[in-house]
């Protein structure tokens, strides 16, 4: 007896790791939580989010999750009515239509998320960037300086440009930064390429200028009595 019992449980434990695995991310978590998902739906997203198909089958999802067919349509509903899915009307290759699931929602939160952490991100590099341009720890009055230029709209590139520019020009003072700021938007700046290409304009017109200065000087102390020519 315990011969068989063992090679019955054998069998079943080969048959559960053969079975389809669904993998579950860890953005799925953190949407469950988010939206406040019960098991059953947070089950029956992640059997969504592992269906390579699209389609809707109600019944093999219950037979995959264990679930009654009923619960799995309360959840699905459930999970539309919090904009993680959809279901959209298309046309296969027979020109029948048919419903496909839509996880759009889903993928347009985990997409908000990350963006944020991004957003997260680059807000906390620019004030290690001032602490390692300045060589400095920053205080938290500049903390506050360096949230209003980016509250306000400022451009991360245009606040690190002055900084450098500060700093190259031998006055890394926050009022000195926040006067660059203020004279390149007034120029209407929003890269430093605009910087650039400016410097390089009023380069080429200052150029241009003495020039036209020094022929001008030339004509007036050009010695046109004496000159033969």
């Amino acid at each position: 007896m315990k011969i068989e019992r063992d090679g019955y449980m054998k069998g079943q434990i080969s048959k559960i790791f053969k079975s389809k695995k669904l993998i579950i991310n860890d953005y799925l978590i953190s949407v469950a939580r988010d939206k406040e998902l019960n098991l059953e739906e947070f089950l029956v997203l992640v059997y969504l989010d592992n269906n390579y198909n699209d389609s809707l089958d109600i019944e093999l999802m219950s037979k995959v999750l264990d679930m009654d067919t009923s619960i799995v349509m309360e959840s699905f509903n459930n999970l539309t009515i919090k904009n993680l899915v959809s279901l959209d009307s298309v046309k296969d290759i027979d020109s029948k239509v048919v419903e496909k699931v839509n996880l759009e929602g889903l993928y347009s939160l985990i997409y908000d998320d990350l963006n944020n952490e991004y957003s997260e991100e680059k807000t906390i590099d620019i004030y290690k960037t001032f602490e390692r341009e300045l060589g400095r720890t920053i205080s938290s009055k500049e903390t506050e300086i360096i949230d209003g230029w980016l509250n306000t709209g400022t451009p991360e590139e245009l606040i690190l440009g002055a900084l450098r520019e500060a700093i190259y020009n031998g006055a890394p003072r926050f009022r000195y930064i926040d006067q660059i700021i203020y004279e390149w938007e007034k120029k209407g700046f929003k890269t430093m390429d605009d910087v650039s290409n400016y410097m390089k304009n009023s380069r080429s017109e200052i150029e241009k200028d003495e020039k036209t200065v020094k022929k001008e000087q030339d004509i007036l102390e050009f010695d046109w009595i004496n000159n033969d020519n």
